[in-house]
């Protein structure tokens, strides 16, 4: 559950996770998405202290570089950076090795090292033609780091080449290569373009132009029956009609 509501909703898996923990707390699974709940809640302290206790419980190192990066959260980078440097590195898949790198190099960033973040992210991963599922974050985070360096002409090569490995969105890559070549986005469902268009709306049928209007030839020729029987009423009581009834 926990992992179905992380992404939709972090505070709906963060609730949960509590549930999980005061039914299973010895459970390395439950712990392990506890901690996962409170990172994605910035809670990382908290975070930190689950990653922990799944990791006694297992003995397993693949929790290593996001508890690296609950380090930086908690402002500490020089400890992220003792940790990309410790022997359980080396015991981590490539992925993870990757995902070690991207905190190693976020923690270069926090302490105003760009010019050692970006030293740190180039590596066989980031040069390879090959697309893996860690690709476009390495070349996204190169990117950002080159832009922040002020390299754009360079930062622009890899947000594009970024793009061309997100397939499934995961990172604002062609947003950023798009601000990088001027190009604007207008929302259109943006408010003001809405009151916009409503008061264009509004102006119409307030022109000057002349209105129809109904001339007396288009007027009835019957009048209405009330009218009628105004008429009749003047008729009787005219004096053409009294003095024939006085000669009768």
């Amino acid at each position: 559950m926990v992992a179905r509501l992380i992404d939709e909703d972090p505070e709906g898996a963060y609730a949960y996770s509590k549930v999980a923990l005061r039914l299973a707390s010895r459970v390395a699974a439950v712990r392990e998405a506890a901690g996962f709940a409170a990172y994605a809640n910035q809670k990382y302290s908290e975070a930190l202290a689950e990653f922990r206790a799944a990791r006694r419980m297992t003995g397993h190192v693949e929790l290593w570089p996001v508890m690296a990066d609950c380090e930086r959260g908690l402002g500490r980078p020089e400890k992220a950076l003792d940790m990309a440097g410790a022997p359980e590195v080396h015991k981590l898949d490539k992925a993870g090795q990757v995902e070690m790198r991207l905190v190693a190099a976020g923690a270069r960033r926090d302490m105003g090292q760009l010019d050692a973040a970006i030293v740190t992210l180039q590596s066989p991963e980031l040069a390879s033609n090959s697309v893996q599922p860690w690709t476009a974050r390495l070349r996204y985070a190169y990117a950002d780091a080159l832009l922040a360096a002020g390299r754009e002409s360079e930062a622009r090569e890899w947000f594009a080449k970024a793009v061309e490995s997100d397939k499934d969105g995961s990172t604002d890559a062609s947003d950023r290569l798009a601000e990088l070549d001027g190009v604007e986005f207008v929302d259109a469902l943006d408010e003001e373009a809405d009151e916009v268009v409503e008061r264009e709306y509004e102006g119409v049928g307030d022109s000057d132009e002349p209105q129809d209007e109904v001339t007396p030839e288009a007027a009835p020729e019957t009048l209405p029956e009330s009218q009628d029987d105004e008429d009749d009423e003047k008729t009787v009581g005219s004096p053409e009609a009294d003095s024939k009834g006085e000669q009768v």
